[in-house]
């Protein structure tokens, strides 16, 4: 089993900045293919951004590319979303996630096998 604990949301003014970071722990100390989603009230969970098992490769969502970078520290089991520039439409509770298997970068939901409980970002205008 692998477990994931996010922190770092809270509530920010618009164009300020966040960090939130994802801590993995579980069966084995191997990478995962890792992302992050979000979820506002009465919309879809969205794709944010994804990042391979190796970190080399990441991508992400139109609506937050060049504001938001995805990282990994491998050595603490823990991966962190930068997000600057910060709009109120980025309010939402963001989730990380965890695929085991692929490689990675991943970009759908459904391809994802665990997920963290989800941390509340709140942008005020």
């Amino acid at each position: 089993q692998v477990q994931l604990v996010e922190s770092g949301g809270g509530l920010v003014q618009a164009g300020g900045s966040l960090r939130l970071s994802c801590a993995v722990s579980g069966r084995t100390a191997r990478s995962y293919a890792m992302g992050w989603f979000r979820q506002a009230p009465g919309k879809e969970r969205e794709f944010v951004a994804a990042i391979s098992w190796t970190g080399a490769r990441t991508d992400y969502g139109d609506s937050v590319k060049g504001r938001f970078t995805f990282s990994r520290a491998n050595d603490r089991n823990t991966v962190y979303l930068v997000m600057n520039s910060l709009k109120a439409e980025d309010t939402a509770v963001y989730y990380c996630a965890a695929n085991t298997i692929h490689l990675g970068p991943l970009y759908y939901p459904d391809e994802y096998e665990y997920w963290g409980q989800g941390t509340q970002v709140t942008v005020s205008s």
